[in-house]
């Protein structure tokens, strides 16, 4: 079967992966833009375990208010190098990141660094990176990290994060 370049395209806006890789995705699933789809996210879990022990010391602090000034976020995210985390990709992930903290209210960011005080929780409610995330459902946030981990290239940490709400408590 031949691989059009409406497929590739089309494949392209799904993933975000580079053109010779949506190619050969393609390629590899006989055309099926699904199958490739899912080809591309297999290697990109595969990249991000191999890029998991690099250092990620660049990034950004992104902020984010909802609810008309009442919850208030600040999640630090790192990176390899300011280049990338200068990319429309790094900061929309960054942007995500702290929207789901605002509408999730997690404690940890992940299951190593929850607190002793939140055991028996269900880590899927309280660690951000196993939470759902809140724009698609079918997907994790270690997911969502991983896939700008694949278009990237680079290693990417949700290193910490604070929460704020009006009347939260008295901390």
């Amino acid at each position: 079967m031949a691989i059009t370049a409406d497929d590739v395209k089309r494949l392209r806006e799904l993933s975000g992966a580079g053109v010779m890789d949506c190619k050969r995705a393609l390629e590899e699933a006989g055309g099926n833009v699904e199958k490739a789809a899912q080809v591309l996210r297999e290697r990109g879990i595969a990249l991000a375990e191999k890029k998991s022990s690099r250092a990620a010391s660049q990034g950004l602090v992104e902020s984010y208010i909802h609810a008309g000034g009442r919850i208030g976020v600040i999640v630090e995210v790192n990176c390899e190098t300011d280049f990338v985390a200068r990319t429309d990709t790094f900061r929309e992930l960054a942007h995500d990141i702290a929207m789901q903290i605002a509408a999730t209210n997690p404690v940890a960011v992940t299951e190593a660094d929850l607190p002793t005080s939140a055991d028996g929780s269900d880590p899927a409610d309280v660690v951000l990176l196993r939470q759902p995330f809140i724009k698609d459902p079918g997907r994790s946030m270690a997911e969502v990290v991983r896939d700008a981990i694949a278009r990237t290239g680079e290693n990417i940490v949700v290193r910490r994060f604070a929460r704020f709400e009006l009347g939260g408590g008295g901390d």
